[in-house]
């Protein structure tokens, strides 16, 4: 049978054309721990700026998660996600082509409007072709993509900025995105029917919401107790993971190791190899036991643990920071189980708005914490300079890094919070 007629095969060449897309979200959001140097050279910024530079992608990207939501409800994958490639592809030509900072800062601005559709997108798509109980297992793949574009985001990008540029790597990035937007429109389609093809077995057409309709989930989840949980732990999780193997990772270990930019970027790497094992293990193990926060909750306290490691040593050893780093992007998949949580929550018609919601935290975080990070480390620099470029100390690094561990604790304590909760109600129904 043709692919494309047959919906089981039809749905894996629509994902794969939409994970194309997100692969790309994830080289650029993370892509800044490699050229930080020649950003702070080319554009002569602070840490707190190169923060807030870093920052720009994700103020957008969180800001438009619920909007992302209603239109993926609506729409759909098809228009919601081509168009999305489009624009953070013009984004990104826009980044290459900047000549200062607030250039730089609208230009990732807009590749980060254009990111911020994409993952919504995918969960909307795989609400209407996957069954219930395989929706934390195609997250969790989901995210092992955004694990690839971490690890392209690392040594990879390194070596290509390196004997390339920065700026004719990031045009590149926006050439392959236009690419990969026309795939997205060729393949994905809102559902089966909508593709005119046969319904898949245990996965129901789902209805159009109107806007009346998503004005009302929007307001039932204002009210709800555990979605705020949720977008806590999102928030914490997602913005940790983010300002560390995205932004901060790299800088510390030049800094207070005294590395390279292309060797300190194979410690990122192994936080991008967490990512890509630790989203789908993650969401496998949870879909076959049938549990959500078990997991969460002993995945974030290894999290936390892993974090607590550089505020309280400063300069461990180096395989000690390998492996934290690597338990940190593996914080991703227990992170990401947030999002089948919110989803059963609520009807199925509703699931782009309801995983927008948390996601959008998610991303907040990933706005925050970057900016604070970098005040730590502006607040106790030397003053002195290395070739231009100022220099920073290892206990300004110290309480950087600690900010994130108080947020991974954060994660946790919601973690159980959702899980008391959760017994609560078993126990009212008992």
């Amino acid at each position: 049978m043709n692919p494309l007629s047959d919906p089981t095969r039809r749905r894996w060449l629509a994902w794969g054309a939409l994970a194309s897309v997100f692969l790309l979200v994830n080289v650029h959001r993370l892509s800044t721990a490699v050229v930080s140097e020649r950003l702070t050279a080319d554009f002569g910024v602070t840490a707190a700026q190169l923060g807030t530079l870093h920052a720009s992608f994700f103020v957008i990207y969180a800001s438009i998660q619920i909007p992302t939501g209603v239109l993926a409800d609506r729409y759909g994958p098809r228009y919601v996600g081509s168009a999305g490639a489009v624009v953070l592809s013009l984004g990104a030509a826009g980044f290459a082509a900047s000549g200062g900072y607030v250039g730089a800062a609208l230009s990732r601005a807009v590749i980060g409007l254009g990111s911020g559709v994409i993952f919504v997108s995918i969960l909307r798509f795989c609400a209407n072709w996957y069954r219930v109980d395989e929706f934390a297992t195609m997250a969790g793949l989901t995210s092992g993509v955004a694990g690839v574009g971490a690890i392209l985001a690392t040594t990879p990008l390194a070596v290509a900025v390196g004997r390339f540029g920065w700026r004719p790597t990031v045009g590149g990035l926006a050439v392959v995105g236009l690419v990969s937007g026309g795939a997205v429109f060729a393949l994905a389609r809102q559902s089966p029917a909508a593709a005119g093809l046969d319904p898949i077995e245990n996965v129901p057409e789902q209805a159009s919401v109107t806007l009346a309709e998503t004005g009302g989930y929007l307001r039932e989840l204002a009210r709800d107790p555990e979605q705020w949980l949720l977008s806590s732990v999102f928030f914490s999780g997602m913005g940790t993971i983010l300002t560390v193997i995205g932004l901060w990772g790299v800088p510390y270990l030049v800094a207070v190791y005294g590395l390279d930019v292309t060797t300190a970027s194979y410690f990122t790497l192994l936080g991008s190899v967490g990512i890509l094992v630790g989203g789908p293990g993650v969401g496998w193990i949870s879909d076959r036991v049938g549990r959500r926060l078990l997991p969460m909750i002993v995945g974030f306290g290894v999290f936390a643990l892993a974090l607590a490691v550089i505020p309280l040593f400063g300069s461990p050893p180096l395989p000690v920071v390998a492996a934290v780093y690597f338990l940190v992007g593996s914080g991703m998949g227990v992170s990401i189980l947030a999002l089948p949580v919110i989803k059963e929550r609520y009807p199925a018609e509703a699931s782009g708005v309801a995983t927008g919601t948390v996601n959008g935290a998610g991303f907040f975080g990933a706005t925050v914490l970057p900016t604070l990070m970098g005040l730590a480390v502006d607040r106790y620099r030397t003053g002195d300079a290395v070739a231009g470029t100022v220099t920073y100390t290892e206990f300004g690094y110290r309480v950087a890094f600690a900010i994130t561990t108080g947020a991974a604790l954060l994660a946790f304590a919601s973690t159980l919070a959702l899980y008391v909760r959760q017994r609560r109600r078993e126990d009212g129904d008992a």
